[in-house]
């Protein structure tokens, strides 16, 4: 019985054994096949923080801004309707500037028309504010091909050479001193064109079209290339995309790149700590508090914080290596928000912007 008993003992532990190895194989096979999440491994601290700064004086959506001499400007767009506003259909020529020093804002002289999604960039102290879209009888759409540089010196506003191609909904991009006009929707279909502002002599010029004609989308430059994201096609928020593309001015060339991780449109970029970060957007499921920033040395994206209020329509700069996003609509089509909300990057409020 002694003997019989160590022989069965025996015998039980040798399978416990095999079972145990089988299911640590097992185990290891199975954490080989899960992907690894480099978001949720990323700390909390390294995807940045955000802080709300003193809202805009006016509700509005549609807007879009830009940084200069320290200052952030915000023009155009929709107002919240109100009966003051019915006759021009809440279209505004309004401007209003935000001293982040002192965080307030001040009234600045208006546009000469009302607009709203335009392109909007910085050349040689001065703003230009180019196409979009104005009042025309009944509708809000007329595509424009204006153009009207603003100059804080004097508080006034001069119209210049107009855009070849009148269209809104389009974006803008400095690079050398010259300003890139990048897509956009004439209401009849999407535009690639690609069309190049020389301030200092008041010309345009053409360059090679956008690979991927698309509305609503953003654009940015950095290490001297631009690059163009997302977007929408024919105005329509249901047919959303996430394609990246890059130009080359030096070989007047554009390559596709890494996709936007979330495909969206009505979106803002800003270039911070040598990357670019695009933020909101809107689609048929709603409105998008994404911020996800390319690197553009590596071709990858990452996600940082969200924004605290998902939001459309919207506009960014950056002062101080901070990013304003500033008003735009928190729900998709008509809404409004005098919003404005500070990204810190992860590395910190003294980087200044590239």
């Amino acid at each position: 019985m002694p003997h019989s008993r160590r022989s069965s003992a025996k015998g039980i532990r040798l399978p416990v054994r095999l079972i145990l190895l089988m299911a640590s194989f097992l185990a290891g096979l199975f954490l080989i096949a899960l992907p690894i999440s480099t978001e949720s491994a990323q700390p909390e601290s390294d995807r940045g923080t955000w802080h709300t700064a003193a809202p805009a004086p006016t509700k509005r959506t549609e807007v879009a801004a830009a940084a200069m001499d320290g200052k952030i400007f915000v023009v155009g767009g929709f107002e919240k309707p109100s009966l003051g506003n019915v006759v021009n259909f809440a279209i505004t020529p309004s401007v209003e500037m935000y001293d982040s020093t002192t965080d307030r804002w001040a009234s600045k002289a208006s546009m000469p028309v009302g607009l709203h999604h335009v392109g909007i960039g910085v050349v040689g102290g001065r703003l230009y504010v180019i196409g979009g879209y104005s009042q025309s009888t009944f509708s809000v759409w007329n595509p424009v091909a204006t153009v009207y540089a603003y100059d804080p010196a004097t508080d006034s506003w001069t119209e210049r050479a107009p855009m070849p191609t009148a269209r809104g909904a389009l974006s803008v991009s400095e690079h050398e001193g010259k300003l890139y006009a990048i897509g956009g929707y004439d209401r009849k279909a999407n535009n690639a064109q690609v069309e190049v502002y020389d301030p200092v002599r008041n010309v345009w010029t053409t360059v090679a079209p956008l690979p991927t004609p698309r509305d609503h989308l953003a654009t940015a430059t950095i290490g001297g290339k631009i690059y163009a994201f997302g977007g929408r096609l024919n105005g329509d928020y249901s047919r959303n995309l996430a394609v990246t593309e890059r130009y080359d001015p030096a070989t007047d060339r554009w390559t596709r790149v890494s996709d936007l991780p979330t495909a969206r449109s009505g979106i803002t970029a800003a270039v911070v700590a040598g990357k670019i970060d695009v933020f909101g957007g809107e689609g048929v499921a709603g409105t998008f508090n994404e911020n996800e920033a390319y690197d553009p040395v590596r071709d990858t994206w990452q996600r940082l914080a969200p924004m605290p209020t998902a939001r459309h329509g919207l506009g960014s700069a950056v002062v101080q290596g901070r990013i304003y996003v500033i008003s735009g609509g928190p729900t998709p089509g008509g809404s409004f928000s005098d919003l404005n909300e500070v990204f810190d990057t992860a590395l910190g409020s003294n980087q200044k912007a590239d």
